[in-house]
């Protein structure tokens, strides 16, 4: 890779998410979901039910958002809240049977959209790809699970 297209990676990851996320979109009007509400079935229906707090934390949004965003959910039919068990204050959202039916459609639909953005692609080309991405992912991760465990001792050390 050339020192240009470096300089570009950021650019080039923004956009592949930024047009992946317009089909799926697209895709989704179909069901009536907004993009927001597709990405809380799908974290539902694949990790299982989980408190609003959770669910915000797993979406990177507010938990006000989060309650909106499970509202209109329920209203359609998508989500329900459960109290929790072992927390009286707290509700468990769980993704309905509606959620579950449409998640393998939407899987299928999925694959769709990541055949047309690997076109061209090889076997060993997309492999490598993956694995790329799940590297710098890694990578990211660690650097920012340091920066989170560091800030206690910046405040301290700033005191």
């Amino acid at each position: 890779m050339t020192d240009a297209n470096i300089e570009n990676l950021g650019f080039m990851v923004h956009d592949v998410a930024r047009l992946l996320r317009r089909r799926f979109e697209a895709r989704g009007r179909e069901y009536g979901l907004s993009a927001a509400q597709w990405r809380a079935a799908v974290r539902l229906v694949k990790h299982g039910p989980m408190s609003q707090a959770k669910l915000a934390e797993v979406l990177e949004i507010e938990p006000i958002s989060v309650s909106r965003l499970i509202d209109r959910m329920e209203q359609a039919g998508w989500a329900v809240r459960r109290p929790d068990e072992n927390d009286r204050r707290a509700n468990v959202i769980h993704p309905t049977d509606l959620a579950v039916d449409a998640f393998s459609k939407v899987k299928s639909m999925a694959g769709g959209i990541y055949q047309t953005a690997l076109e061209g692609l090889s076997q060993d080309e997309r492999r490598t790809l993956i694995k790329a991405l799940a590297t710098m992912t890694e990578n990211l991760a660690k650097d920012e699970t340091a920066s989170d465990e560091a800030a206690p001792i910046k405040k301290q050390v700033a005191r």
